[in-house]
């Protein structure tokens, strides 16, 4: 059994033997489990790749929380003044990421985030076509873009 696995089976073995069937409980599990296991499979290296990415999930996860809150706030801030803000256009992302898999979760990201729709990848998945809501300044936009990107990349591993 992989160490995801491992540690899940020991967060919901907490919850039964605590008796207290609520997701806070099973996120003290789950948090618990994990640092057990940091330290019992510290030299076998099946964990030692498992806890490398663990703080590399959580980094990613507030990194888009806060891209969302941004994103919700500028969206919301255009929909309840008077004069609308939106300069609406399409740019084109060229990508790093080469597998289905990474393009799709990078598109889904990006889909997810108020204001951005990705439209399409090119045959040869070398670009993604976003529209976006607010094109003011397209290199930035790209940046922001790549930087997600590169985020996926290491997440991905």
């Amino acid at each position: 059994m992989k160490a995801f696995g491992w540690n899940m089976l020991l967060a919901l073995a907490w919850v039964v033997l605590s008796g207290n069937y609520t997701i806070s409980n099973l996120v003290i599990g789950v948090l618990l489990s994990y640092l057990v296991l940091a330290y019992v499979g510290r030299d076998k290296p099946t964990f030692a790749r498992y806890f490398g990415k663990a703080p590399r999930i959580i980094s990613f996860a507030l990194f888009f929380i806060w891209d969302l809150i941004k994103s919700n706030a500028r969206v919301a801030y255009d929909v309840l003044t008077p004069t609308h803000l939106m300069r609406p256009g399409v740019i084109a992302i060229p990508l790093d990421l080469k597998d289905e898999g990474g393009i799709t979760i990078l598109a889904n990201l990006i889909t997810a985030t108020p204001g951005s729709l990705a439209l399409d990848v090119s045959s040869d998945r070398r670009v993604l076509y976003v529209h976006l809501m607010y094109l003011e300044d397209e290199s930035r936009q790209l940046a922001e873009f790549k930087a997600l990107e590169a985020r996926v990349i290491d997440l991905l591993g």
